[in-house]
């Protein structure tokens, strides 16, 4: 065996220190710690809220609560329409002005040009309109995307390879069926409009979440709907999950180790190709009385493609659903959420890698 000359030797040894320095940030960022960020200023918080960055600093606006009864005691849903905006992690809340529209439950994605905000959904139904949202010299703006084809709330979605993906979801608040389409948009050349791609294998579904980690979208769990004999709507919450691969297509991916519908979405991702899954509800007291359900999980999944399995990486000190995961300052953030049926929360968390 020939003797490494010395560039060699300086060239691996650089190498090995590259690859032992990306291996440990990595494995130290499969475990996070929890901590609070200052609350969204409402008395009740907000569940669906829009969320995401833009000119670095955190925006949350809309989003649904019960500010006067809870729902058992026959509360009315109401939507919102404030913006609200941190400027750092250690700020005080701002307001920003309003939306054009009361609005929640829309597909959130951080882009280089602003929040682009999918759908939803507020007191007169479900909604078709896109738009991107940004602060420009402090102000709020409001660009036109094109609208979906059909109005969808409850989707998911996340943006690859300057492209945004959006899929499943539901055409109403009384639909019996969700919806199983798969939808993109150019961002880089908008007014081609949305695309219909070729849908996922499986069932259709609503309240998945999505996640984009080394050139590929990930479809997670979520739940399907069908018609009770009253014509009410009843859902079964999926286990199953799936990737999509452009000029490849779908394929299936390891089951979650229990059902889980409404995380935070999109996922965020971890090193080079994992992403976590942050709690959601598994659907085991779908019918307790909302006033006892406990909580929805807390645990933390992360998934590997590399291995093809889920594995449990902490939990979180609150479980948050229906609401954006972000990144923002070296740190995950989840703005908002429901913390159990029909109540919300003004916590923020931020994980950071310990």
């Amino acid at each position: 065996m020939h003797a490494l000359n010395p560039p060699n030797r300086n060239r691996f040894a650089f190498l090995a220190l590259l690859l032992s320095s990306t291996f440990g940030l990595q494995l130290r960022a499969q475990h996070l710690v929890w901590s609070n960020l200052p609350s969204i200023p409402d008395d009740k918080g907000f569940a669906g809220p829009v969320a995401g960055i833009t000119d670095g600093k955190l925006l949350v606006a809309g989003g649904a609560n019960f500010p006067d009864r809870p729902p058992w005691e026959a509360g009315i849903k109401r939507w919102h329409d404030s913006v609200f905006v941190l400027d750092e992690p250690g700020g005080k809340w701002r307001t920003a002005g309003k939306l054009r529209r009361f609005l929640g439950y829309s597909v959130c994605l951080t882009t280089s040009r602003g929040i682009a905000v999918l759908g939803g959904s507020n007191e007169s139904g479900h909604l078709a309109e896109c738009f991107r949202l940004r602060l420009a010299d402090d102000k709020l703006q409001t660009e036109p995307l094109p609208p979906l084809p059909f109005t969808i709330s409850n989707a998911c979605g996340a943006v690859l390879n300057g492209r945004i993906y959006l899929a499943g979801g539901s055409v109403s608040p009384a639909a019996v069926e969700a919806l199983h389409v798969f939808l993109s948009l150019d961002l880089g050349q908008p007014e081609r409009s949305w695309r219909n791609e070729p849908a996922w294998p499986g069932t259709a579904r609503m309240l998945a979440t999505a996640a984009v980690q080394d050139g590929v979208f990930y479809l997670i769990g979520g739940v399907s709907l069908r018609a009770e004999d009253d014509g009410r709507p009843r859902r079964t919450y999926l286990r199953d999950a799936f990737k999509f691969t452009p000029a490849v297509g779908w394929s299936k991916i390891a089951d979650l180790p229990w059902p889980l519908a409404a995380s935070p979405s999109p996922a965020p991702g971890m090193g080079p190709n994992a992403f976590l899954l942050l709690g959601g509800d598994d659907g085991s007291q779908l019918t307790s009385p909302p006033q006892s359900h406990t909580g929805f999980r807390r645990e933390v999944l992360m998934f590997d493609p590399r291995d093809n399995k889920w594995s449990e990486r902490g939990v979180l000190p609150t479980a948050l659903v229906t609401t954006t995961a972000v990144t923002w300052h070296k740190r995950i953030v989840v703005p908002g959420g429901e913390i159990r049926p029909g109540v919300r929360s003004t916590k923020v968390l931020a994980g950071s890698a310990n």
